[in-house]
């Protein structure tokens, strides 16, 4: 006897003629996905950034460092503020402190009128950068380490703001490696062209250890500060000690900015744990690139990423390459690696979570 179709549940038929929904991302979602690099440098008064933003679906953290290679720190801190206003929801910036004068009576003042500048135009964070511990010296001419104690008093003054820390502490462990030893091209180049950041040629400078003990002594102090290890935390070269890090440190979250190379390396190897690692902190990991658009300049040396004077089609490039290699099961040739680098194809969740949620909580973006 045949049955007829009326007696089949409406909800069973629409249950068997229903696609599952899929379990990742393609390629053709990269655009519509709401996404937040968490680690860029606007350094020009230009509208190009913020379009190629938009076209692509991102809201931008812009970043100002101490950096000699980039604008004058009040140069970064007008860009930002005017930036930031024409385009508060997509537009959000981190501000910093000059270590000029450190040691000095005033320069603790001086430190916080500095960042409180910046909050009143809007600033989420504070950065602090790599010359404190591999460049930067007291008022008596020695090298400042961030467990200083000297920082207290600021740290305690951001913490106080409910400001998240940004921290890029230490470089890529390559730093510490003959040129033939480094794992990426990348930071061959860029450490050819900045000798004074590359510590191999520096044996007299603090080891890769030290900093990275000096960084977690910091992180253990200020319990409650929202901490940011930027690029990874420095820790790159091992998703088990990257691993290890954010398990002592239930304060610390970490950014990928320009380190997503170092990280095909190890899915290369062994991609299964790679993939594991991403899912089992997809709650710590913030998605970032460490894109700079800094006006042109005919002697500037190598970025990392690099820069190829065409920044639109650098930042597209970017962030389609490693959407394909994290969002999806799709290989791509990786030139800083010289190898093929299969996707990890990471559950929509844990993208959305890498790529918008982490760094809209985390910095307590609102809107």
């Amino acid at each position: 006897m045949r049955l007829s179709t009326s007696l089949i549940p409406i909800a069973a038929l629409a249950l068997a003629g229903a696609a599952p929904a899929p379990s990742t991302y393609s390629e053709a979602d990269f655009a519509r996905v709401a996404k937040l690099d968490a680690h860029v440098h606007a350094n020009r008064d230009a509208p190009e950034f913020l379009a190629i933003a938009r076209k692509d679906g991102f809201e931008l953290l812009s970043i100002n460092v101490d950096y000699p290679d980039f604008p004058p720190l009040p140069t970064q801190a007008a860009i930002a503020y005017k930036m930031h206003a024409a385009d508060p929801k997509r537009f959000h910036f981190a501000t910093t402190f000059s270590m000029d004068g450190f040691g000095g009576k005033d320069w603790t003042t001086q430190a916080m009128r500095q960042v409180d500048a910046g909050f009143a135009h809007g600033a989420v964070a504070v950065k602090v950068w790599k010359n404190i511990g591999m460049i930067a010296k007291d008022t008596a001419g020695k090298r400042v380490l961030l467990d200083d104690p000297r920082f207290d008093a600021i740290m305690a003054h951001i913490q106080a703001r409910g400001v998240p820390l940004i921290a890029h502490q230490g470089e890529p462990k390559n730093c510490w490696l003959p040129l033939d030893q480094m794992t990426t091209d990348n930071d061959r180049t860029y450490f050819s062209e900045h000798p004074e950041y590359y510590m191999y040629r520096h044996p007299e400078e603090p080891r890769y250890e030290q900093l990275m003990a000096v960084r977690d002594r910091f992180v253990a102090r200020h319990p409650k500060l929202a901490f940011d290890g930027a690029h990874m935390a420095s820790l790159e070269w091992s998703v088990d000690e990257l691993a290890s890090f954010l398990d002592r440190y239930p304060n610390a979250v970490v950014d990928l900015a320009a380190r997503m190379s170092q990280v095909q390396v190890q899915s290369n190897a062994n991609h299964a744990k790679v993939r594991s690692f991403f899912i089992k902190y997809q709650d710590r990991l913030m998605y970032g690139t460490d894109l700079t658009d800094s006006p042109p300049d005919p002697k500037a040396r190598a970025q990392n990423p690099p820069a190829t004077g065409n920044f639109t089609k650098e930042a597209d490039d970017a962030w389609r390459s490693d959407w394909r290699y994290l969002a999806t099961p799709l290989p791509q040739h990786i030139a800083a690696i010289k190898a093929e680098a299969p996707g990890l194809a990471l559950p929509r969740a844990v993208i959305d979570k890498i790529y918008y949620a982490n760094a809209r909580r985390f910095f307590h973006l609102k809107g």
